[in-house]
């Protein structure tokens, strides 16, 4: 063979070899995992909507990071590329479109208007000429914009009053007149005062003159303003004003007070700062401090009078809950104790009927009534009661009035309720008071709206699978509910104002979020590709979903990872929040700890994630199961996945290694604490130690407040169960957390360091919050974790 011939050949040979090898597979790093999402992931896309015309999806995105920060984009309803809005240009796009909201008079009666606030100015979108008009142009804030219900005029709110805008003229006119502080006439005195002011009324003709002449002055400025159309002063003292609505008829105005009590907030310390001084920042009260009160009122325009809504008239309204009566108290009707908070109310359409919700601030009762303006007295529609803790989608763990709305019909009220365990719709009839359970079964509901033409519902929900998250159209009055998504995952649905095509932010485990365009039951078009190639060339692990059986019989939900050669080990992770969902499959907002996961499993560990009782997603029962008892049944969900790794893996409980952050970081804690034969060691990151130390919205639901129910706080605090480490553990906080705040970290360290405990180590942050920001953090943090796994458990098998 000639020379040439075979040094071809062996070329071709050569060049074959080199594409036909298959590439080295990438080893993930600490380093490498921690790096800028933006850059090394890629930034995924957020907050989508359609604007009012249906023409363009708007959502917010910064491929590739080449952007300062997320900017505007927008796709045609045709699809194609996205391209990016001009800043210049979004002043002047069209509203959003959030859905019809009936009985709201945000669009005119024939919906060809909408009535809508961007920055504290007003403007008109004329849906049919597709065209903006702009109402207002001023220093001050104008906010929540509705029409009349004739379409003749736009009611809105400045300051703290209620104004009317006639279209025709373009004359403004002041509907209330409500100020803080009180009337000029009523300043305090001291009696010494008083004893002199009637003194010298009494001794002096001038005076008495003067007074005289005032009290006329004062008399004509009142029958003068009446002539004049001005409306009735009210002073509201120090009380703030809240929910202030103008009925559609336009006769009652209606308006809630709350009475803030002195303020106990909490300090934080901030010493990486810019001036090189320390910066102290004020943070929130802690659990138990005073809490507002609240009063409401209405003002009737037609016999100009306000007067007082007395919220106690409610059935049940001083009831006092189990625990209390568990330690003897059987009554309290001083009104001290609960406190009842008003929201709405929410007026039908033609001005007929008004629903309110009202909640006690222990969130163990919410009624849903029904006011008559004229008298104050409420009726009540339906209560929802809860010993524990009343929450679920549409409901509401902060308070708040939860979704809710009115039918087309101006008579049936619809809202969402967990009466059978699990979130679910429900419309009531305030006429008659019938209530009707729309949807059914043991999934849950989420964002409900009603179609344009009133005969059907829109929602998201779990059903079929507590793991997934798809999109619905059921009729109005409830029956066979049609699922429009097709792909599995996660899939938030934004609808076009004709309803005919669907906007989805959609994600599956190892895919992050990206939007499509999709046309019910047809295959989605995918509008945005985010992901790096560098993050794409590793090839992400799914994890499986299981159930495995708790001590108690309950199957409990986890997501497991499992090696191709497993080294007799496990990490466990623990979610945060308490009241949150890991174990699905979609994009986890835990996504550094999932690259985390994956980096631990090419190294051999198993690697399982629980939705421990108390996580959301499973409804009411599993919601309040730890009440009273943090670190109680949840902690006992992981002591039993700690036995199924041993069954299934045969991985012993000193080779099990558990971690988390914030509600993550408590139950590692308590893990460590009171159930060290169950762990070898743990990483407790910005965890709650203290439960008395946390704040007062999110702890007091589920323990009460510590002066009445110091037992729950005990039983659940890391801090009165130091006694009981005996595994290696790993605790990093950051300096400026103003939510589990770097105090509560300080304070189990001073335990530690008084039992004579050794075998632990603290990180500190010093420029860091609660949610880290700088990537060198995150290195920092998940260096020393992988560090101490290593170390607790047995490194990784080489």
């Amino acid at each position: 063979m000639p020379y040439y011939r075979f040094s071809l050949l062996l070329s071709g040979v050569l060049l074959l070899l080199v594409h036909t090898v298959p590439a080295q597979p990438v080893r993930l790093t600490v380093d490498s995992i921690m790096q800028d999402p933006n850059t090394w992931i890629g930034d995924w896309p957020d907050n989508p909507f359609w604007s009012e015309d249906g023409d363009y999806l708007y959502f917010y995105w910064n491929p590739k990071g080449r952007f300062p920060s997320d900017s505007l984009f927008r796709v045609s309803r045709e699809g194609g590329t996205p391209e990016q809005v001009p800043l210049q240009e979004q002043p002047y796009l069209p509203p959003r479109f959030t859905g019809w909201h009936f009985g709201e008079h945000i669009y005119d009666r024939n919906l060809e208007r909408k009535v809508f606030e961007r920055d504290g100015e007003l403007f008109i979108y004329h849906r049919r000429e597709k065209r903006l008009q702009r109402l207002t142009r001023t220093r001050e804030r104008e906010r929540n914009p509705r029409f009349t219900p004739d379409g003749s005029g736009v009611v809105f709110i400045r300051g703290n009053n209620l104004f009317l805008l006639d279209l025709a003229t373009e004359e403004v006119r002041q509907l209330t007149d409500i100020r803080s502080g009180s009337p000029p006439t009523e300043k305090p005195r001291d009696p010494q005062q008083v004893f002199l002011e009637k003194q010298q009324e009494y001794l002096f003709e001038v005076i008495r003159k003067r007074k005289k002449r005032e009290k006329l002055r004062q008399e004509f400025q009142r029958k003068w303003d009446k002539a004049m159309g001005y409306p009735p002063t009210f002073y509201t003292g120090k009380k703030r004003i809240q929910e202030l609505r103008l009925d559609p008829t336009g006769r009652f105005v209606t308006f809630r007070l709350s009475e803030q009590p002195p303020p106990r907030p909490t300090r934080v310390q901030a010493y990486v700062t810019e001036t090189g001084y320390t910066d102290i920042l004020t943070a929130r009260p802690k659990v138990g401090s005073p809490r507002p009160r609240y009063s409401f009122y209405i003002q009737d325009l037609v016999r100009d009078t306000t007067y007082s809504v007395d919220l106690y008239q409610l059935p049940g309204a001083y009831d006092i809950p189990e625990f209390l009566q568990e330690k003897g108290m059987k009554v309290d009707s001083s009104r001290t104790r609960r406190m009842l908070v008003p929201y709405g109310p929410f007026w039908s359409g033609d001005g007929r009927y008004a629903v309110m919700v009202i909640r006690v601030d222990d969130n163990k009762d919410r009624w849903i009534v029904r006011l008559d303006p004229e008298t104050g007295t409420l009726t009540v529609l339906d209560r929802q009661h809860d010993e524990a803790w009343i929450n679920g989608p549409g409901i509401g763990w902060w308070g708040g009035p939860g979704d809710v709305g009115w039918l087309p019909d101006n008579r049936h009220f619809w809202f969402q309720s967990e009466r059978t365990g699990f979130s679910h719709l429900y419309t009531v009839d305030v006429e008659t008071g019938a209530i009707q359970q729309l949807t059914d079964g043991d999934f849950e509901v989420f964002n409900p709206m009603i179609s344009r033409n009133g005969r059907y519902w829109y929602f998201t929900s779990s059903e079929g699978s507590p793991f997934e998250r798809h999109f619905y159209r059921m009729p109005i009055r409830g029956g066979m509910r049609t699922r429009w998504t097709t792909m599995i995952g996660n899939n938030q649905v934004v609808l076009s104002p004709d309803e005919r095509l669907m906007g989805v932010r959609f994600s599956y485990t190892n895919q992050p979020w990206e939007i499509y365009l999709q046309r019910p039951r047809r295959e989605a078009q995918r509008i945005t590709f985010s992901p790096t190639e560098a993050w794409m060339a590793y090839p992400w692990r799914e994890g499986e979903i299981i159930t495995f059986e708790a001590s108690d019989g309950v199957r409990v939900p986890a997501q497991i990872f499992v090696p191709e050669r497993p080294n007799g080990r496990a990490v466990f992770f623990v979610h945060g929040a308490g009241y949150l969902q890991n174990v699905h499959r979609w994009w986890s907002s835990y996504f550094r700890e999932y690259m985390f996961h994956n980096l631990l499993a090419d190294e051999g560990y198993v690697v399982m994630n629980v939705d421990y009782r108390g996580s959301a997603g499973y409804g009411r029962d599993w919601r309040t199961a730890i009440y009273r008892h943090m670190g109680g049944r949840d902690l006992q969900d992981y002591v039993d996945a700690s036995r199924y790794v041993q069954e299934r893996f045969g991985i012993p409980p000193e080779r099990v290694y558990i971690y988390g952050g914030s509600y993550g970081g408590f139950l590692t804690l308590m893990a460590l604490f009171t159930a060290p034969e169950h762990f070898g060691g743990g990483a407790a990151l910005r965890a709650v130690t203290d439960w008395a130390h946390y704040n007062h919205p999110y702890t007091s639901n589920i323990l009460n407040t510590p002066q009445e129910d110091s037992l729950a706080y005990v039983r659940s605090s890391p801090i009165y169960h130091v006694e009981g480490l005996q595994d290696p553990l790993l605790m990093c906080h950051g300096i400026v957390d103003t939510n589990v705040q770097f105090q509560d970290i300080v304070r189990l360290t001073q335990r530690l360091i008084e039992l004579g405990k050794d075998n632990w180590e603290l990180a500190v942050y010093p420029v860091e919050g609660h949610g880290f920001v700088e990537p060198s953090s995150w290195r920092d943090e998940y260096r020393r974790i992988h560090r101490w796994i290593h170390q607790a458990v047995g490194p990784p098998e080489e």
